[in-house]
């Protein structure tokens, strides 16, 4: 074992201990994936990463650092807050772009490039792996699962973009807050759920507060179904089908955690081809670990 750096960070909030945290360790090197794998479990966080250096063709590509993704369980190929919070950290620790104004960050996905959009980063959507409307027995599943009726069910999709999400519009905010999903019911999904906070039926309106969805996000936990604060990956997807299949405007701005007590704000912008996702970071522990 050795001391390594390491910082925890609140991602998509500009407050602290209002977003989804997440811990970086900012020295990978020589660590196993068991070993990773099991420091993850222990921070009980959704996701903890490890940053490295580039791989060789990463590196010829324009990579500026490569991380792993961890979950309790698990390791992923791409996440959303893991990506922002990753980034927000090697910056702060002195990092330096290869490119002034972008970082790439290489991942199991590839290469995944950021940007700083004021005082927030964002990164660009990765492309989904699946898309197109889910099977009707899908929807009527996650509909019982999420203990609403199927009409409730107002458009669907698949948005898998590395994690395997199935993406579902309820008709209003509310509904989404109130849901108290059945994880028996759920076992095994990934399933994210929509729904307009403005007024029902109009695209690209948003609430007082200049919110225009609020977002929920469950997958199969250690203990049973789990609903994560605030989900990067999820929003990325959601932006693609949405923007898409004109249901939101190119640029809006969604809320997740609230029925957890947190804030989260998820910036997305639509800019030419691409689908920016963006939101703060705030580092809330500085210092090392023992791995």
């Amino acid at each position: 074992m050795k001391k390594r750096p390491f910082k925890q960070v609140d991602v998509f909030t500009a407050r602290a201990y209002r977003g989804n945290p997440l811990a970086v360790v900012l020295d990978g090197e020589g660590l196993s994936t068991e070993d990773m794998q099991h420091f993850t479990n222990w921070t009980n966080l959704s996701e903890a990463t490890f940053l490295l250096p580039p791989t060789e063709a990463g590196r010829a590509a324009g990579a500026d650092y490569r991380v792993r993704i961890f979950c309790p369980g698990r390791e992923l190929p791409f996440a959303g807050h893991p990506t922002l919070g990753s980034c927000h950290a090697w910056l702060e620790a002195g990092g330096r772009p290869r490119v002034p104004g972008q970082v790439v960050q290489e991942c199991g996905v590839g290469l995944v490039t950021l940007r700083r959009d004021g005082d927030r980063l964002a990164f660009a959507a990765p492309p989904l792996a699946k898309s197109g409307p889910l099977d009707e027995a899908d929807v009527q599943l996650i509909a019982r699962g999420l203990g609403v009726a199927r009409s409730d069910i107002t458009a669907h999709a698949w948005c898998d973009n590395g994690p395997n999400w199935r993406g579902v519009m309820l008709r209003s905010a509310e509904q989404v807050l109130a849901l108290r999903p059945d994880g028996a019911v759920l076992a095994g999904l990934d399933v994210g759920v929509v729904g307009p906070r403005g007024k029902v039926g109009v695209v690209g309106a948003s609430d007082a507060e200049g919110i225009a969805f609020e977002v929920r996000a469950f997958f199969p936990g250690n203990n049973g179904l789990a609903e994560d604060p605030v989900t990067g990956s999820l929003n990325a997807a959601l932006a693609q089908w949405l923007i898409g299949g004109g249901l939101a405007p190119s640029h809006y701005v969604a809320s997740q955690g609230t029925a957890m007590g947190r804030a989260g704000r998820v910036y997305v912008e639509q800019d030419g081809d691409r689908i920016w996702v963006g939101g703060g970071s705030v580092t809330c522990m500085d210092g090392e670990v023992l791995l």
